[in-house]
């Protein structure tokens, strides 16, 4: 059984959110090149805008065993997360919680499709955050649309139009940053930063953005 079907068997008291997870943690690219990156760092791992918890889920069948924090605003899904996955797996916890007020934190960073649901006043401010946040040999990765003027942006604008309707993303109007928008809290000689397309077999327009902190003499 592959990592992807030993996680979303945390969720068969649900069938469609054991099916949903199935689904994801399948097909969601970034999931394995997140599990590729972290499975040899002994930093801790914030999750900000963790969900159900399927991410740390996925993690630990990866063989990823470092300690992981996972935050997100929905009560009723840290609820999910706390009950069908941290009592699965050791060194996990879940707390509600926003990312424009990150909890004290010194390790890895992870943000899947989060960026783009925040006011551009507040992309910022939670960029500069996270850079505080990773440690020295550290790694952020955050995955993220990009506004230009591919039709992939527009297929994504579509999408989360859908999403809305359905309710299981809630907020407001989306703000689809810039590739500088993102990088811009991370310049000097301290950062390495790379982009790549982490869209997968989905029309979106979905990159991951993989920023280095490099331990500075």
């Amino acid at each position: 059984m592959t990592a992807a079907l030993r996680a979303a068997e945390r969720f068969r008291r649900s069938r469609f959110l054991q099916g949903y997870c199935k689904g994801k943690a399948t097909w969601d690219p970034a999931y394995p090149a997140v599990a590729e990156l972290l499975r040899n760092s002994s930093h801790p791992v914030l999750d900000i805008g963790c969900g159900v918890g399927l991410l740390a889920a996925y993690l630990r069948e990866s063989g990823c065993g470092q300690r992981i924090l996972g935050i997100e605003p929905d009560a009723a899904k840290i609820q999910i997360a706390t009950e069908l996955v941290a009592g699965g797996y050791p060194l996990l916890e879940f707390q509600t919680g926003d990312a424009r007020a990150l909890p004290d934190f010194s390790g890895d960073i992870v943000m899947l499709d989060v960026l783009h649901y925040m006011p551009a006043d507040v992309q910022r401010g939670v960029l500069e955050q996270i850079a505080a946040r990773i440690r020295p040999g550290g790694r952020a990765m955050i995955r993220t649309t990009f506004r230009d003027n591919s039709w992939r942006y527009y297929a994504t604008m579509v999408e989360e139009g859908f999403v809305r309707i359905s309710g299981w993303i809630r907020g407001g109007a989306c703000h689809f940053p810039t590739r500088d928008e993102v990088a811009a809290p991370f310049q000097g000689p301290e950062w390495k930063v790379s982009v790549s397309p982490m869209w997968g077999r989905t029309p979106f327009n979905s990159h991951m953005v993989e920023i280095h902190r490099v331990p500075v003499d």
